[in-house]
């Protein structure tokens, strides 16, 4: 059986009504997801890109030492 439906206030509800039994295993699978935009992520991460200045060359493989005080490698 296949039934199909929308997310409302969190919920699954599915076209037209259906009465499963208590306890029924179900599986979701999202078919179109047009309503998530990603671009109030995209913002969030551009606003730190270019930001690091004067950073040390050798940064990438010593960021534990500079991050928590190990040693160099």
């Amino acid at each position: 059986m296949s039934y199909t439906g929308q997310v409302i206030n969190g919920v699954v509800v599915l076209d037209p009504p259906v009465r499963l039994p208590e306890g029924a295993n179900v599986r979701v699978e999202v078919l179109a997801n047009n309503s998530v935009d990603d671009s109030s992520l995209t913002t969030n991460l551009l606003q730190w890109a270019g930001g690091g200045r004067d950073l040390p060359a050798d940064l990438a493989e010593n960021h534990d030492h500079y991050l928590h005080g190990l040693d160099k490698r």
